[in-house]
């Protein structure tokens, strides 16, 4: 078993050790043991990578993502939106001649927008190498858990003719930015549509009798990628929602993802 003998030590042999310590050749392998999970991305930066079938090709991807970011902070731009979250969870499945992918992201800001939790689970998911590489899923389906106030925060920033407040219970408090008229309301999303139900309201600070209070129920307005909103709820000072996007495409360039994995820096889809 090796000791340590105080008497044989000296500062000329800690500025050796030291100068051992911060030799290239040693830092280099030193790298390359401690990234050894690296390596089979390497192989995205080869020029034969057009050559590599879909799942080669996915395991590379999924793996070297997961293993570069998994329980960390990941920075990915999808089609021009910012994204900033933890991975929590990315599963890759075949599912007879596509693939399946979950992936489970925490503390999600969507161009500066908070969700608490997402859960994205992309069915019939096609990978078609080239340059760039395509990636086409046949449906997205995503869950999500996002705070009342930080949803009526963002509803703030389409100048609504309301202001929009969470209540202490969850509810929402919503006055007419012209019109001396507040109510407190409640609303769920089902089917893509909106049904407001009023609880309670006030004119000029006089409360409108309860029989000419009641629900009322409207379309949503068309959102991004002809997503759908399946159902909207709230629980408590939370909503929980599961929104359904057909089929959608995009496209990476596999030396910036193999970069990306490599450096830890922004993924990019577009």
């Amino acid at each position: 078993m090796a000791t340590f003998d105080p008497k044989s030590w000296s500062p000329l042999r800690a500025v050796e050790l030291g100068r051992k310590l911060l030799d290239q050749a040693w830092a280099t392998q030193w790298v390359a043991a401690t990234a050894a999970w690296v390596d089979p991305v390497a192989d995205l930066g080869a020029g034969t990578v057009t050559a590599l079938l879909p799942d080669a090709l996915m395991t590379l991807l999924s793996e070297g993502i997961l293993s570069r970011f998994g329980g960390r902070a990941i920075d990915v731009t999808v089609l021009d939106h910012e994204l900033h979250a933890t991975l929590e969870v990315l599963k890759v499945r075949r599912s007879g001649a596509h693939f399946q992918t979950k992936t489970v992201l925490a503390g999600l800001r969507w161009d500066g927008h908070p969700i608490e939790t997402v859960t994205v689970i992309a069915h019939g998911v096609r990978l078609v190498p080239g340059v760039p590489t395509r990636v086409r899923a046949a449906r997205v389906d995503v869950t999500g858990t996002v705070s009342t106030a930080a949803l009526l925060e963002w509803l703030g920033t389409g100048q609504l003719e309301w202001a929009l407040a969470a209540e202490p219970d969850g509810r929402i408090r919503a006055t007419h930015r012209r019109r001396r008229i507040t109510a407190w309301v409640d609303a769920e999303i089902a089917d893509g549509a909106l049904t407001i139900e009023v609880h309670r309201a006030r004119w000029a600070g006089i409360p409108v009798p309860r029989r000419m209070l009641g629900s009322t129920t409207v379309p949503l307005a068309e959102l991004p990628f002809d997503a759908r909103v399946v159902y909207g709820t709230r629980e408590g000072g939370s909503v929980r929602f599961l929104a359904e996007v057909p089929a959608v495409s995009a496209s990476f360039d596999l030396a910036q993802m193999r970069s990306a994995i490599v450096t830890g820096t922004t993924l990019i889809l577009f």
